[in-house]
């Protein structure tokens, strides 16, 4: 069979269809044959009916023409509609030929140099006597409606009879001469443009759940309730930067240093007066009102918790209570305040200019309380519950949805399917490393991918967070590379495209947590590398299903 481009053309008459028959039911199975071929130079846009290149012979261009074609004091007519009609197929077909061949003869991938090139005029639907001759025209260059049984010999020997000495072309000029044609630097499918699309979708979507807050501005203490992509963490920002616009004195807060550097990033590209007056997580507010830094290097383990969770804020709790007007809050909100223990609310509240009445803004999610808390305000807060999925892709959010725990409408864009490699835990990292290096070879940025691990560590990720945990998370801004984390440091955060090492081997009692933050992380594209045994075991056959597993 020979080689047809495209395989199935669609014609504007019928007469071409007649001849693309007649083209295909000859040429050999190393022979090219392309349909409605366009080209442009700087004089004219042109249209080639066929371009036909025949192995070991040359290119020739073919203009068809239907209907009753005859000649007439020097002057081509075609019967229409409206009448005999002036036309010019010889030159429009030496023309387009002219400059086909120019564009072929300087593309880069053109090795073959200047092959045998000619043109001829078929009609279909006329007869021609076999001593008609006009100048531009001999009757070896026309095929008409008897020739066309033997259409293929007759382009052969227009060819082979040709003067000047160029080579013919062999099989891999035609292969050559495919590739030129099909175009060169081609925009591929743009994963990036795709996923700029959804994040557009997303904003205008999240921008209008940001009337929630218009709904708050008379409530004073609200806790925001939502699953993975609903906008939580748009909406504290929002309603930070608003009481702070108004004149309060505000606390922006959160557990995880990788979020707060995220809240301190965005925050900062905002006007001076809607910069909230603290931005970070809770425990380096206390370190700015005094408190120890951390614990001492003898504790142990079990003594290093209790620090944390007790220690740590009652002292909070005192320095806050000492605190001089100027640095109280008017505000504080609370992102990811699922990972808040018990003790950590009272230096919280503590810090309130008026403790009975300042105002507190929570958001949280309990499917991602990841940490053995289970802290609870202390105070009465009214709640509002997002149930819309907006960051996600459909594929993505829909992936994930037995591990929400509510109802979900899933409002982000389209995207590709989520892939799951199944592997065992012990070389999920370095599945995902192959991953990485596919996600990349297709396109993505090296800023718009990151891999997590639910178990132990990347190396690359142990490497760089030995430059200390500001350093480490300096990288996730840093567009050259793909980033190194791990789900229980990544809560609150995204990346276009996530690659998921489910490199634990034994359930522990917030694996299914671990895999929800896991999942949700990723914008446009998930990749997930795991057992599917541990993953079924973890998050149940409808999760192992909906991941492909």
């Amino acid at each position: 069979m020979s080689i047809r481009i495209p395989e199935q053309p669609r014609f504007a008459h019928a007469t071409e269809e007649i001849v693309w028959r007649a083209l295909v039911e000859q040429l050999g199975p190393n022979d090219l044959v392309v349909a409605n071929q366009r080209v442009t130079d700087h004089d004219k846009d042109h249209e080639i009916d066929f371009v036909v290149a025949l192995d070991g012979y040359g290119v020739i261009c073919l203009e068809v023409k239907g209907g009753e074609i005859w000649c007439e004091n020097g002057d081509w007519y075609q019967h229409r509609r409206s009448g005999p009609t002036v036309i010019d197929p010889v030159e429009q077909v030496r023309r387009a030929m002219y400059a086909l061949r120019r564009y072929v003869d300087k593309d880069p991938r053109w090795t073959h140099g200047h092959v045998r090139w000619d043109h001829v005029v078929v009609f279909p639907n006329s007869s021609f006597a076999p001593d008609f001759a006009m100048p531009e025209c001999p009757r070896w260059k026309v095929v008409d409606r008897d020739d066309l049984a033997g259409i293929v010999g007759r382009l052969m020997k227009v060819l082979v009879d040709q003067a000047v000495a160029k080579p013919g072309i062999d099989t891999d000029g035609i292969g050559e001469l495919a590739e030129v044609l099909s175009g060169r630097g081609m925009p591929q499918r743009d994963v990036v443009a795709r996923a700029l699309e959804n994040e557009d979708t997303c904003d205008v979507l999240t921008a209008q759940q940001a009337t929630i807050l218009d709904a708050t501005r008379l409530l004073p203490r609200v806790e925001v309730r939502g699953g993975a992509g609903s906008g939580k963490t748009f909406l504290a920002l929002e309603k930070a930067r608003r009481l702070t616009r108004v004149g309060k004195r505000v606390a922006l807060i959160c557990y995880s240093h990788g979020l707060a550097s995220y809240l301190a990033r965005i925050t900062a590209t905002w006007p001076r007066k809607h910069r909230p007056a603290y931005v970070g997580e809770f425990h380096e507010l206390g370190r700015l009102w005094g408190a120890p830094e951390g614990p001492p290097e003898s504790l142990r383990t079990e003594q290093t918790v209790h620090f944390w969770e007790h220690e740590l804020p009652a002292r909070m709790a005192e320095l806050a209570a000492e605190l001089p007007d100027g640095q109280r809050f008017d505000a504080v909100v609370v992102d990811e305040a699922q990972d808040f223990a018990d003790d950590w609310w009272r230096p919280v509240l503590a810090a309130l200019r008026d403790e009975d009445a300042g105002e507190i803004y929570v958001f949280s999610d309990e499917g991602q309380r990841v940490f053995d808390r289970q802290g609870v305000p202390p105070v009465d807060l009214v709640p509002l519950v997002l149930d819309q999925n907006m960051r996600n892709t459909k594929q993505i959010a829909g992936s994930f949805v037995p591990l929400v725990g509510q109802r979900m409408r899933l409002l982000g864009g389209d995207g590709p399917e989520v892939r799951f490699v199944p592997c065992p835990a012990d070389e999920a990292l370095n599945r995902a490393d192959d991953a990485i290096d596919e996600l990349l070879d297709e396109g993505w940025r090296p800023e718009d991918v990151a891999l997590l691990a639910t178990g132990s560590r990347h190396p690359e990720q142990v490497e760089r967070q030995a430059a200390g945990p500001k350093a480490y998370w300096e990288s996730f801004w840093d567009t050259d590379q793909v980033f190194y984390g791990h789900v229980l440091g990544f809560k609150g955060l995204e990346r276009r495209a996530v690659v998921l090492a489910v490199n634990e081997s034994t359930p522990q009692d917030r694996s299914r947590e671990r895999l929800y933050v896991g999942l949700s992380r990723a914008r446009d594209q998930l990749v997930v590398c795991g057992d599917p045994d541990y993953i079924r075991q973890v998050g149940g056959e409808e999760l192992l299903g909906r991941l492909g597993g």
